[in-house]
């Protein structure tokens, strides 16, 4: 017997029966029984906006998957790419597949002259990175017009690859730009994650090749960070894509909400604590603060997640083959001591805080030579994947244009007062 529930409105009797599928109910059929009646719920925490079939999410089990496959086999076999072709497109790509859609992400990696010199020389110089990311990434809708033919999915194809090869050159510009550096161009015998890394960190090297342990990492949190269902970043790509805006200014409208602190700014967050508490001794007596109300812990615990995160297993494990290369951290101690902390004192295995994806990614940027203003911009290099596949469902499914309604509690309707009068 099918799954269903029974909504009954007490005011006139009448009910209608709703069959649960894929563990959701339709609103329309409440709609057909109580025209004019809203569901309030502030935030969307208990509303599914869309369908989809990008990335399954159980934060009861700690399960996070990309179209069916376990995030912990994909960071342990795969790589940044494979797993965007993967989000794009529904299946893992074969060799001749593969090799296309890399070699695509390749060619495409520069930047025209005149739109880098020209975007940058408007900003203040020492602009933040994710400012001129953001509007690097709405200004390249100028450069491109074909592209809000959104009705074409041969235009589809050509703008995501564009995207998805020009993020990582976008993102290193603005940090040299920020950081009075000359610009370094992309080198197409590099790998895209290698590619990256030279683009931020060669100095005078004429053949730049970073750690293998290190572009590990990197790959590792970029596949990490690649899609995670629908966020404030997601469903604001979403929002704006479905005014059929273009893929440039709908992922500048994504990254405008990754901006936020509330959303991107977490692994910051945690640097902040640690140095805050400053040394090992000091970790008992700020726990202690934290359960008074005194504190926050950062790192720990999630929206969605009610068990542990299962990205800060992966994340946990990378940290360290970075701290073999650059040398150990000096807040990892302050770290793994409060991790060890809460996770044995019930007060936080009650309150099912454990921690999650950010309580770690800003010790490895920052042990990689990433300053903190550019840690959301990591995050959103490899997010523009997920932003752009949920943009290409969003048309594939032919969705009508967001427009969510209000419970109003304003005045009730009243007379204009002349201003003598008032």
């Amino acid at each position: 017997m099918p799954e269903s529930i029974t909504i009954t409105d007490n005011r006139s009797g009448e009910s209608v029966e709703i069959p649960i599928v894929n563990g959701g109910v339709d609103a329309n059929e409440w709609k057909k029984l109580m025209p004019g009646l809203w569901f309030l719920d502030p935030a969307f925490g208990v509303t599914a906006s869309t369908e989809s079939a990008i990335t399954y999410l159980d934060g009861g089990a700690g399960r996070l998957e990309y179209r069916g496959y376990p995030i912990e086999q994909l960071a342990e076999s795969s790589t940044h790419l494979e797993v965007a072709y993967l989000l794009l497109n529904g299946e893992l790509p074969n060799n001749e597949e593969l090799d296309t859609w890399v070699e695509d992400v390749r060619i495409h990696t520069y930047l025209h002259e005149n739109f880098r010199k020209r975007i940058h020389d408007a900003f203040h110089y020492n602009a933040h990175p994710m400012g001129l990311l953001m509007s690097s990434l709405a200004a390249l809708s100028t450069f491109y017009p074909s592209a809000k033919d959104v009705d074409d999915p041969a235009v589809w194809h050509q703008q995501i690859v564009r995207l998805v090869a020009k993020l990582p050159t976008l993102a290193a510009s603005a940090y040299r730009f920020n950081k009075g550096l000359p610009f370094v161009y992309p080198r197409n015998d590099l790998d895209y994650t290698s590619n990256f890394l030279s683009m931020m960190f060669s100095i005078a090297e004429p053949d730049y090749v970073p750690d293998p342990a290190l572009r590990k990492a990197m790959e590792v949190l970029f596949i990490l960070h690649a899609d995670h269902e629908q966020n404030c970043s997601t469903t604001a790509a979403r929002v704006v894509g479905s005014a059929h805006a273009d893929p440039y200014v709908t992922v500048a409208a994504a990254a405008g909400a990754l901006y936020g602190p509330r959303h991107g700014g977490a692994n910051e967050a945690v640097l902040r604590m640690l140095r805050e508490i400053g040394s090992y001794e000091n970790v008992d007596a700020y726990v202690e603060r934290v359960k008074g109300g005194d504190e926050r812990l950062m790192g720990f615990g999630h929206r969605v997640y009610k068990n542990h995160d299962p990205r800060a297993t992966i994340i946990k494990n990378a940290a360290h083959e970075v701290f073999e290369v650059t040398g150990k951290n000096p807040l990892l101690d302050i770290a793994l001591k409060l991790e060890e902390v809460a996770l044995s004192d019930p007060y936080f295995i009650d309150r099912k805080l454990y921690p999650n994806v950010d309580f770690y990614s800003g010790l490895i940027y920052q042990s990689m030579g990433f300053p903190t203003e550019m840690f959301t911009v990591l995050f959103a290099i490899p997010r523009t994947v997920g932003w752009l596949a949920h943009w290409k469902e969003m048309l594939e499914q032919e969705s009508r244009i967001a427009r969510p309604r209000q419970v109003y509690t304003g005045a009730a309707t009243r007379d204009y007062v002349p201003m003598a009068d008032r």
